[in-house]
């Protein structure tokens, strides 16, 4: 039976949320009051923003410019209902895909070198918010087909996708507290999802890309804890990995190397992908954990992808090391061989469909890999549709924020998975404090997440908030482990 001191944590963003003027200080005291009760004891009151439930309409919506932890703005949203308020905040990624629904920013060159999110904030509060005023925040599909007609356009680039999301995501969280159920459950409902499954933790523990310094061109190293037992245990091992892994590059390279990039991994000034592969396997190695934690890998190819050949030392403009479609095949198949890789994301550019379609067909002789869309499928029904047809990938990167809408993106999940593929929900490299997502991989089942380093708090909070609903599902859920391409 479900602990009533743990029954709230999913509301963690309702309690945060500032209360609006409409609320006012007393009922925003009796609001936290009702819910220090319920974590008192089953006698107690329950709360109403998460065990009464009940009729709720929206109230109102408020928006406002906040910083993503890379300090560019983005869009935030308090929702009001007349069960309380809750707040969304949604991400941006650095390295984006050419089809990702539109992220508007302002183009104002003097203030925040243009990345300013002021127009979606008026488009929240002037188009959506009076649209939206009265509906019911537990159906979340007709509320994101509103939007999205209000909207218009093929990607969303009227409104904005980061003003829709954010609405979108508060909606989520009214539309579970209305319920009065956790938020993760009300994902289960929305997706028609009955087991609830603690996915592996894909930490990106390397950085390179764009989103590091380095001369790295391939953008994540991650480790992943298959041979875990629980999401708990697979935080602990991993983190040890980590720490390990801070101390071979300090010895091999010296405390500068060991300063992190954007998702907390490590940025080492190396250039060689074969080495940042090797790094980890001697960090798994001092941690123990030999055969119990696999590395996956975010290739990103897109970025370094110049006149049909891919360039494995882009950030050099003197570069000269660029390869055919088939000689990076050869290389991801000598990973593959020689290290304990089991998922490799965005291998070729998003448009290379042959590429893809090649790769994947030799899937199976490479340990079954999992091949992973990103830039290729942007959480596109559209893009994964065409996926399936050409036989091009085995999983997809989940990103609420290439889509617009959490409908869309559930939909993006159940197409995937009734397809025999894979589903990684991710963060983006720009995150917030927001842990939505740790809510929705539980959800929707999908048994993988990637969402950072253990370092940095817009990290460790989703891996934080996962630990908090394991333990509130008890033995209620399982730990996807080695079937995190197709949990059981």
């Amino acid at each position: 039976m479900l602990r009533a001191s743990l029954l709230l944590c999913s509301a963690a963003a309702a309690l945060s949320a500032r209360p609006l003027g409409s609320l006012g200080p007393l009922r925003a005291g009796l609001r936290t009051s009702s819910i220090v009760q319920a974590a008192r004891g089953p006698s107690a009151v329950a709360s109403p923003l998460r065990m009464s439930g009940g009729g709720s309409t929206i109230q109102s919506i408020v928006s406002r410019e906040v910083l993503d932890s890379r300090g560019n703005p983005t869009v935030e949203v308090d929702l009001t209902t007349d069960i309380g308020t809750f707040r969304a905040i949604v991400p941006s990624g650095a390295s984006t895909g050419i089809y990702e629904a539109c992220e508007l920013r302002d183009e104002d060159k003097g203030r925040y070198m243009g990345k300013g999110v002021q127009k979606a904030v008026k488009n929240v509060e002037t188009m959506l918010a009076p649209a939206l005023k009265g509906m019911d925040p537990t159906q979340q599909q007709v509320i994101d087909d509103k939007m999205k007609e209000i909207d218009g356009s093929a990607n969303k680039n009227v409104v904005g996708a980061n003003a829709i999301l954010a609405v979108s995501l508060a909606v989520a969280k009214a539309g579970a507290a209305a319920k009065g159920v956790p938020l993760y459950k009300h994902f289960a409902d929305l997706a028609g999802n009955t087991k609830m499954v603690l996915p592996v933790p894909w930490m990106n523990v390397i950085n390179g890309g764009s989103h590091a310094g380095n001369r790295l061109a391939m953008q994540e190293f991650m480790i992943g804890a298959t041979g875990a037992t629980s999401f708990k245990e697979a935080v602990r091992m991993t983190t040890e990995v980590y720490h390990h892994l801070k101390s071979v590059i300090k010895k091999k390279y010296g405390q500068d190397a060991c300063n992190v990039g954007d998702e907390g991994g490590f940025a080492p000034n190396i250039q060689e992908n074969s080495e940042g592969l090797s790094l980890l396997v001697e960090a798994i190695a001092k941690a123990g954990y030999t055969g119990k934690i696999k590395i996956g890998m975010d290739v990103a190819a897109s970025e370094f992808y110049k006149d049909g050949k891919y360039d494995l030392d882009f950030k050099n403009p003197d570069s000269k090391e660029s390869l055919s479609t088939d000689e990076l095949i050869e290389v991801y198949k000598g990973f593959c061989k020689d290290y304990p890789v089991v998922t490799i994301e965005d291998p070729f550019d998003q448009d290379d469909w042959e590429a893809y379609t090649k790769f994947t067909a030799m899937a199976p002789s490479m340990g079954d890999c999992q091949i992973v869309g990103d830039d290729l499928l942007v959480t596109n029904p559209t893009r994964i549709d065409t996926a399936i047809e050409k036989k091009a990938c085995t999983g997809l990167l989940l990103k609420v924020n290439q889509i617009g809408t959490i409908s869309e993106s559930i939909a993006a999940c159940k197409l995937s998975m009734a397809q025999g593929w894979g589903v990684m929900v991710s963060h983006r490299s720009g995150e917030t404090e927001d842990t939505t997502i740790a809510d929705l991989v539980v959800g929707l089942g999908t048994g993988q997440i990637k969402t950072g380093a253990p370092c940095r708090a817009e990290r460790t909070a989703k891996y934080n908030q996962l630990m908090r609903i394991e333990e509130e599902l008890g033995d209620q859920c399982t730990y996807a482990g080695e079937n995190f391409k197709k949990p059981k």
